[in-house]
C-alpha cells in the first residue's frame, strides 16, 4: 500500500498543505492548498504576530487538519520558517495549533530551511554538474544556496524576506527611485556574506524557488498571450529580455495595476516589487543573465525525505 503523507509549509505570508502519496520517485499529490495568512501582517519588523493574523493562522490549521482527516494521512509534517522562528508570541500560535488540531509545528532555523529548499528544487530534476545559485525569496527570509546536482557548496538564510523589505522601502506606489536606492544598499550590505562565498565560483544559473519566480513566469508568458498552467510545469527557463522587462514594469507599476493583472495572485501583488528588486540586485552583482523558475521548493524537500 501507497504511503500518504501531509506536509506544511507555514510561511511568513502564505500556509501551505501538500498531501501526497506514492513513492520517493514516483507521488501523486492528493491536494496542493496554498492559504494566503498573511501572519506578518503588522508585526513582521516587530517580531509580534497580530491578532488577526494569529487568528487567521489558527483557523487556516484547523481547515487544514480537516483535509488531512479526510485523507487518510498517515504521517504528517508541519515546518515553520522565518516569522514563527521570530515572533515573540510564536510559541503561543505552536501551544494553540497543537489544542485545536492535535498539529505538533516545528519550528526550523535557516540552516536546514535552506537545506530543504536545496533538496526539493533536486527532486525537481533541474540541477546538472554545473553549479548554480538557488534563490528562494519568502515573506521573512531569503535563502541562497550554491551548489550542483551532487551536493551544497554553501548555503544561508538572510532575514530579508519580501514582506519585511515592502514595510521598510515600499511605503508609497509606484516605488520611489530614492527607495528602490536605499534598498539596494540595504541589500548590499545585508548580502555581504553571501557576495564573498560565492565569489570565485563559475555560476552558469540562478534557480529561483517557487513563489515570486512562478509569478514572475506567469507576468512573462501573459505578456506574450500565451496559456501558462503552473500544475503542469515544473521548470521554466527565462529569456534574459524577458524577465528585464517584466521586472523593469513591475518595479514601476502602481498597486491598481498590478491588482488588475490576472498573472499576479493577490498575496504578491504588492511584495512582487521588492521580489523583482531582489532578482535584479542578484543578477547585477553575479552578472548572471540565465535564470530558471523551479516549482519545488522547501514542502518538496521535506516530502522527500518522508517518502525515502
Amino acid at each position: 500500500m501507497n504511503k500518504r503523507v501531509a506536509v506544511m509549509d507555514l510561511g511568513t505570508n502564505t500556509f501551505h498543505l501538500l498531501i501526497a502519496e506514492g513513492t520517493i520517485t514516483n507521488y501523486h499529490e492528493l491536494i496542493h492548498e496554498h492559504i494566503a495568512v498573511k501572519l506578518g501582517e503588522g508585526g513582521i519588523n516587530k517580531g509580534f504576530i497580530q491578532p488577526e493574523a494569529f487568528q487567521r493562522g489558527l483557523d487556516t490549521m484547523q481547515l487544514f487538519q480537516r483535509d488531512i482527516e479526510a485523507h487518510n494521512v498517515t504521517e504528517v509534517r508541519a515546518i515553520a520558517t522565518s516569522m514563527l522562528r521570530n515572533a515573540a508570541n510564536g510559541t503561543q500560535f505552536i501551544n494553540e495549533v497543537a489544542k485545536l488540531t492535535g498539529i505538533s509545528i516545528e519550528i526550523i532555523d535557516g540552516d536546514a530551511e535552506a537545506n530543504f529548499i536545496y533538496q526539493g528544487v533536486k527532486a525537481g530534476d533541474c540541477l546538472s554538474a554545473g553549479n548554480v545559485l538557488i534563490i528562494d525569496i519568502g515573506g521573512g527570509s531569503v535563502e541562497f544556496i550554491l551548489g550542483n546536482d551532487e551536493y551544497i557548496i554553501w548555503k544561508q538564510s538572510f532575514e530579508i524576506g519580501a514582506a519585511r523589505l515592502m514595510d521598510k522601502f515600499h511605503k508609497s506606489d509606484p516605488i520611489p527611485q530614492a527607495s528602490i536606492d536605499e534598498l539596494n544598499n540595504y541589500l548590499e550590505d545585508k548580502l555581504k556574506d553571501m557576495l564573498t562565498a560565492v565569489a570565485g565560483y563559475e555560476i552558469g544559473q540562478l534557480i529561483g524557488s517557487s513563489g515570486s519566480f512562478e509569478t514572475l513566469a506567469e507576468v512573462v508568458e501573459q505578456a506574450k498571450g500565451r496559456h501558462f498552467d503552473l500544475k503542469t510545469t515544473k521548470n521554466y527557463l527565462f529569456e534574459n529580455d524577458d524577465l528585464i522587462a517584466a521586472t523593469d514594469k513591475l518595479i514601476n507599476s502602481s498597486h491598481a495595476e498590478r491588482k488588475a493583472n490576472k498573472a499576479i495572485i493577490p498575496i504578491r501583488v504588492d511584495m512582487i516589487v521588492v521580489a523583482s528588486l531582489i532578482t535584479r540586485f542578484v543578477m547585477r552583482k553575479l552578472a548572471i543573465g540565465n535564470v530558471l523558475m523551479s516549482t519545488n521548493s522547501l514542502k518538496e524537500g521535506v516530502l522527500t525525505g518522508m517518502l525515502d
